[in-house]
């Protein structure tokens, strides 16, 4: 624009005020970018084109958090609907300025300017500057000021641009305010219909904007986003006086919340002449009058959209996809409300708008995911113990989104099946330790917090007594197993629940769905703890021993199987639970999880005294075959309560998620493959985990197929491969024998259906009996 601010050239002002910022340390100014969404609590996302260059990216996403932002979006200015509108050589009059203004290149031979405000002056005044030919200038207010327009130019006051002519413009029909018309010969129109002020990002946490008549626009309502204030053209300032004052009564209002103090800056002189807008949004005439020039919507789909009952904003929207194109309707969407307003007998803002969603520009999915490359895509997770691990030469393997040891091979060890023996065997003679920090753990409270978890689990949790723990079971709405793991009662109304570590997403965005879904009714607060405790698994028959040289004043009585409650753990609080995973007397120690380095290593310490000593997910995971415990090797998605021998975990005496698809037919069919375990007999000992059973004599075939290996291992502590299987009329088999054939790996095993439970199976050990 050629406004001047303070005497000086606006571009001079603006390339001053760009040069002072640049200097200040504290400043940071991203050009070529443009803020695409707001959202919860200051968070903003921006994307940045850099100038292409070779070896530049093309993009870069932005993650901006503000604890306060003032929005000077601006405004942008709207066509006018009449005939052939979209031709070649129609244009924006602020379109038009920059071309001779900033460009210096004349827009065409001979231009015709047409609206109904001070645009309409401002841009003949800047093409006469540029030595550009003007045909005519149309205003549609009657009454206009003329006092600065060129005295040599066509006047048309009160008239229209009613029509374009030729397939690029060739000439301009204009309606006098009399009725007659004039043909104008032009290759060049500049329309201006008014000015929309950007509050796209203002709506997007739900907020609608409001109309203001005098400005014939939308403005953002007062505290759309918590944080965020608009000023200046987005805020409906109509002037460059007006828009710099907005801009400075908003620093000093950020500041004031902020606490923060500076000199108030005088403001410049600067342009201030009013608008004195009106508003044009169709000129009466036949053929075509576009409002959605990316999605070629005219003023007749509007209405037509109105003639079929598709009078709300949103279903026009969609009848016609008008502001559905990668402008998302910044230019033409207040146009169509008029139009809908109109055909409906309605007023503007009793139109209403269309929901303003992220991004306001494009943004290629590949800058929004760029960071989701490698660990970008899966950041490693890792426990507390994940330092003093790698210090034990421990190899490290993936569990859901964690990290976690796989063993911890000692001198002389050349394999992992020696080091995982070796820890299997520990812990069923002595003491064992293992980080289960990565176990989902969710907290739950209120005073429905019991109704809650009897309604996702199977079995009742409402009746647990403060300082117990319970096994339980939870489904699918379609019958089929989601999880298992233990509720811990810590409290009146308030409980822990673990969940396995690959289903703790799953299950959290469960108890989301539930508590915000399906009953919101219930008094009930979620909240995930999985990172904010380090937790520790002891086991074996020492357990008990190291656990009293740990816990502050532990007595052994006061801690029964399927116990929790409060401890002391050096003077810094913790939580005991007395469960186990491993078929040992077991123990799990809870510390926040600053503490949890610390506490990992007095544990290893203590445990090597007793003749023990840190075990991986290799051992554990021979420890719980041994048990015939579960994990989503066997829930895989696919398996029901009946399938895995729990069936009589489903309660009769209350409802639960998937109770009613549980009892379908199908479903506790016997002839379903259901849980056993399995054992080599013959020659060849080796199971494999996913091949498939037969019965002896039948084909190696699908179709005969009787069933597959869940999980395998090998049994230090019966010195056998041991397994647990899916097999069909599984329990009513035991005893028989099947073939096992993996093809991938060439293995067949002649194999004997058992109990899944290999180890102990009164659970006199687990218990602390034994």
């Amino acid at each position: 624009e050629r406004q001047e601010l303070d005497g000086r050239a606006g571009a001079d002002w603006a390339a001053d005020m760009v040069a002072r910022l640049n200097a200040m340390p504290n400043v940071r100014i991203m050009t070529r970018t443009a803020v695409t969404g707001v959202y919860d609590q200051g968070t903003f996302g921006a994307v940045e084109r850099p100038a292409p260059a070779r070896g530049r990216v093309q993009e870069c996403f932005w993650r901006i958090s503000a604890r306060r932002a003032v929005l000077a979006a601006g405004a942008i200015e709207r066509p006018i609907a009449f005939a052939n509108n979209d031709r070649p050589g129609v244009m924006l009059a602020g379109a038009m300025r920059a071309y001779v203004n900033r460009y210096a290149v004349a827009p065409g031979r001979s231009v015709v300017v047409f609206g109904a405000s001070q645009d309409v002056g401002q841009t003949a005044r800047d093409l006469r500057a540029a030595g550009v030919h003007l045909a005519a200038i149309v205003d549609a207010r009657a009454d206009a000021d003329t006092s600065d327009l060129p005295a040599d130019v066509p006047y048309y006051p009160g008239a229209m641009v009613e029509k374009v002519m030729g397939r690029e413009v060739e000439a301009v029909l204009i309606r006098r305010a009399d009725g007659r018309t004039d043909k104008i010969q032009a290759d060049c129109l500049a329309m201006s219909g008014g000015w929309n002020p950007l509050v796209h990002l203002t709506c997007h946490l739900n907020g609608r904007p409001v109309w203001r008549d005098d400005i014939a626009g939308f403005v953002p309502a007062p505290n759309a986003v918590p944080g965020l204030m608009p000023a200046g053209a987005c805020n409906g300032a109509q002037t460059t006086a007006q828009c710099l004052a907005e801009g400075r009564a908003a620093a000093q209002a950020l500041c004031a919340d902020l606490g923060l103090r500076g000199p108030v800056p005088n403001l410049p002189m600067a342009e201030d002449t009013p608008r004195d807008a009106k508003p044009i949004w169709v000129v009466p005439g036949k053929g075509r009058k576009w409002v959605d020039f990316q999605n070629d919507v005219t003023v007749k789909d509007v209405e037509q959209a109105a003639a079929e009952n598709f009078r709300s904003v949103e279903h026009m929207k969609r009848y016609t996809t008008q502001g559905m194109a990668t402008d998302q309707g910044k230019i033409g969407n207040v146009t169509a409300l008029a139009v809908l307003a109109d055909a409906t007998g309605r007023d503007i803002p009793g139109t209403g708008t269309t929901t303003y969603r992220p991004p306001y520009v494009p943004v290629s999915i590949a800058a929004m995911g760029a960071g989701a490359a490698g660990r970008g895509f899966a950041p490693d997770r890792l426990p507390t113990s994940h330092a003093r691990a790698l210090s034990l030469n421990a190899p490290m393997i993936e569990a859901g989104l964690w990290l976690r040891p796989s063993y911890f091979p000692q001198k002389g060890e050349t394999t992992w099946r020696q080091s995982c023996d070796r820890e299997v065997t520990m812990v069923r003679d002595a003491v064992g330790i293992a980080d289960v920090s990565s176990l989902g753990k969710i907290d739950v409270q209120g005073p429905d917090a019991g109704a809650f978890l009897d309604f996702v689990y199977t079995n009742r949790m409402s009746n647990l007594a403060p300082g117990k723990v319970r096994y339980g079971l939870m489904l699918r709405e379609d019958g089929h197993v989601m999880d298992d793991g233990t509720c811990a009662c810590l409290g009146q109304d308030h409980f822990l629940v673990t969940t396995t570590t690959a289903a703790a997403g799953d299950v959290m965005r469960h108890f989301d769905l539930v508590a915000q879904v399906l009953r919101p009714d219930w008094d009930v607060a979620i909240a995930s703890a999985t990172e904010h405790w380090a937790q520790f698994a002891v086991a074996g028959p020492k357990a008990r021993g190291l656990i009293a040289d740990i816990v502050d004043g532990f007595n052994p009585g006061d801690w029964p199987f399927m116990a929790c409650g409060p401890v002391q753990v050096g003077g810094q609080g913790g939580r005991l639970f007395r469960i186990s995973f491993s078929g040992e007397e077991g123990y799990e120690i809870a510390v926040p999880a600053r503490y949890g380095e610390d506490l990992y290593r007095q544990l290893l310490a203590r445990a090597a005294d007793l003749g023990g000593g840190p075990y991986g997910i290799e051992a554990l995971n021979i420890l719980r075959i041994e048990k015939g415990f579960l994990t989503h090797a066997e829930m895989d998605g696919r398996t029901t309560a009946h399938d895995l021998g729990l069936g009589r975990m489903l309660s009769t005496q209350k409802d639960f998620i998937g109770r009613a698809a549980a009892g379908r037919d199908g479903l506790m069919d016997p002839a379903r493959e259901r849980l056993v375990g399995i054992r080599p007999i013959g020659a060849v000992r080796q199971l494999t985990a996913g091949a498939f059973l037969f019965d002896e004599g039948e084909a190696a075939e699908r179709a005969n197929a009787q069933g597959f290996v869940t999980s395998v291992g090998y049994s230090p502590t019966l010195g056998d491969f041991l397994g647990l299987a899916m097999v069909k009329h599984g329990p009513e088999r035991i005893g028989q024998r099947l073939r096992m054939v993996d093809h991938l790996r060439d293995v067949t095993t002649h194999c004997e259906i058992v109990d899944p439970v290999f180890f102990d199976p009164e659970g006199a050990r687990m218990r602390g009996d034994g």
